[in-house]
């Protein structure tokens, strides 16, 4: 035997609920929807660039909209590509930021390694100096950076560019915190087993630590493939610019001829080759962060 239960008391059950529990119903909805707008206007540049670059229209009307223009083209590419020699530009770029993060892989896995798993009278005030150094504004050395590279004869040189950059702080920090992780009982026997400090550190332990360097390798490309104000500072000959300062000297030239689809353009060729590396290693880059306890 069923009972049937009119609509007109199940909308007296909802509405005699506490109003407290029908607030809590819609907190999901109204959380997602909160978070769906900012996502929105965070987006909103990047879609507008998309929108201007691929798109044909006149310079009172590139400004003002967010939606692309019907049909798109490629012609803000072809013409960007042809105001600026890109290719030295990425060529510099790659050896500056791949070229600075290599030197750093040794360094920052050997001091970490000392840190780690080594004993020696004033490691831990080492240590704190080292930490030291985080808390310094990059700005703040330009000047005494200069003038030591100045003395070595190393000015307008990407060597003299990369040079600043090849240790890091927080580079030793991380791998010191992996290799405190990994069990003192897996070093001593590869130790026991007649094996170097360097083999016990390059085939021990650099293998357990990979998801710590993958994060570290994240974090070094990505800040020196956007570094801007040393390059600026450092390099005085244009065969020897990086991109984001070859990018600003070619934005101040179609600026002024209100060209900003070319602009847009230009932006994009800058930042596809890190849009493209995060969206085919997105699973590694955040599986890496989260092992090594970056939050």
């Amino acid at each position: 035997m069923s009972v049937e239960i009119s609509p007109a008391l199940n909308s007296t059950a909802a509405a005699a609920r506490p109003r407290w529990l029908r607030l809590r119903h819609s907190r999901p909805f109204t959380l997602a929807l909160l978070m769906s707008c900012m996502a929105l206007l965070w987006v909103s540049p990047f879609i507008w660039m998309l929108s201007s670059a691929f798109s044909t229209t006149t310079f009172g009307e590139e400004m003002a909209s967010i939606l692309p223009r019907f049909p798109l083209t490629l012609d803000n590419f072809s013409e960007a590509w042809n105001s600026a020699d890109w290719l030295s530009l990425y060529g510099n770029t790659l050896i500056f930021a791949f070229g600075t993060f290599f030197v750093q892989l040794f360094t920052i896995t050997t001091a970490g390694y000392v840190f780690a798993c080594h004993e020696f009278r004033g490691k831990q005030t080492l240590f704190v100096l080292f930490l030291v150094q985080l808390m310094i504004m990059p700005v703040v050395m330009m000047i005494p950076n200069m003038l030591t590279l100045k003395t070595f004869g190393l000015l307008n040189t990407l060597t003299g560019v990369m040079m600043p950059y090849f240790t890091s702080a927080f580079g030793v920090f991380l791998m010191r915190q992996a290799f405190l992780a990994i069990p003192k009982e897996i070093e001593e026997a590869a130790l026991m087993e007649g094996c170097r400090w360097w083999q016990v550190l390059f085939r021990v332990m650099l293998p357990m630590s990979w998801p710590s360097l993958l994060a570290f390798a994240t974090v070094s490309i990505t800040y020196h493939w956007n570094e801007y104000l040393w390059p600026l500072m450092m390099l005085n000959d244009p065969d020897k610019q990086v991109l984001t300062v070859g990018l600003v000297s070619f934005a101040m030239g179609a600026e002024s001829g209100g060209q900003w689809g070319v602009i847009s353009a230009g932006t994009l060729m800058v930042c596809l080759p890190l849009m493209i590396a995060f969206i085919a290693f997105q699973k590694q880059f955040l599986r890496s962060f989260g092992f090594s306890g970056i939050k």
